[in-house]
């Protein structure tokens, strides 16, 4: 029975673990200033995806500037902003 359980609990930390690997995304993109709920700060990808990033740090909220970044979609939350898909920022560089 200890084998089942502790196989059980290997199997699901791995496949929770690769999972999250697989959900990072790697794009570059353009960050402009929605005028939208009061303003905020969105990311247009290169691929003319809207993204509404949840952490963007105060050094990258420059309408205009261009940014490589990773992020992993919050696809289990909702933003009264009602515009992209909402992401956590990873790791951000200026281009």
């Amino acid at each position: 029975m200890k084998k089942i359980i502790i196989i059980t609990i290997l199997s699901f930390v791995a496949f929770s673990c690769s999972s999250l690997e697989s959900e990072v995304k790697v794009t570059t993109g353009t960050v402009k200033y929605i005028s939208l709920e009061g303003g905020f700060y969105g990311i247009t990808t290169d691929d003319n995806k809207n993204l509404d990033p949840l952490n963007l740090s105060k050094e990258f909220q420059v309408d205009g500037k261009r940014i490589s970044f990773k992020y992993v979609e919050k696809k289990d939350m909702a933003s009264f902003h009602m515009w992209g898909t909402i992401v956590e920022i990873i790791d951000v560089r200026a281009l």
